[in-house]
């Protein structure tokens, strides 16, 4: 990992070849979900804004990958089925080689945009 990256592709060029494709991947489906989202590096995460407020963010660690929904409204109304995944109040963990499927990122997508604008 870079010291500090500027950009989303700074973060992810640092990543192993795996996790990157299945982060790059989740960022595609975010950015589909959310055409007018702004791309930033918050808290050295990569991260979306919309409206001037931080919608998301996705990350990488030594074990896994973590998308951030930065809520646990979303996280908690997600549950049953986020159940393959490991869960904490604003974080959802996966392996590169199991990662959320488009379906299940665009409904947390569009529940982080209603959240935010409500």
């Amino acid at each position: 990992m870079p010291s500090k990256p500027k950009t989303i592709d700074e973060y992810l060029a640092a990543l192993s070849e795996d996790r990157r494709a299945a982060l790059e991947k989740l960022r595609r489906t975010i950015r589909a979900a959310a055409p007018k989202v702004q791309e930033c590096i918050s808290y050295q995460f990569a991260a979306f804004r919309l409206d001037g407020k931080l919608l998301m963010a996705f990350g990488a660690t030594a074990n896994h990958c973590v998308f951030y929904p930065m809520s646990s409204l979303t996280v908690e109304a997600h549950k049953d089925e986020l159940r393959d995944y490991d869960t904490s109040k604003g974080a959802i963990r996966f392996q590169a080689d199991h990662p959320l499927s488009a379906a299940l990122v665009r409904k947390l997508v569009r529940a982080r945009i209603a959240e935010n604008a409500g």
